[in-house]
């Protein structure tokens, strides 16, 4: 289990390196995971404080930090 939201973590932070920022909703859709999985993922993230994030409406929506897109910032 444990592999399995370290791997979903790496394909998180590889979509939002590649389209900026995403909601919950988009990338379980898009990822094809688990809602569950995805916020698993999103907090392994956090958790290395890859993520910042910005509310719009009523949704949150995940972005990569500057540091962890910079060259050399992506330990996945």
């Amino acid at each position: 289990m444990l592999d399995d939201i370290g791997i979903t973590a790496g394909e998180i932070w590889h979509y939002l390196e590649e389209h900026d920022e995403a909601s919950i909703g988009k990338l379980t859709k898009e990822l094809n995971k688990t809602e569950r999985m995805i916020v698993a993922g999103i907090g392994w993230l956090a958790r290395e404080g890859k993520l910042s994030t910005i509310h719009r409406q009523r949704f949150t929506y995940f972005m990569l930090n500057d540091s962890s897109t910079a060259i050399g910032g992506n330990n996945l």
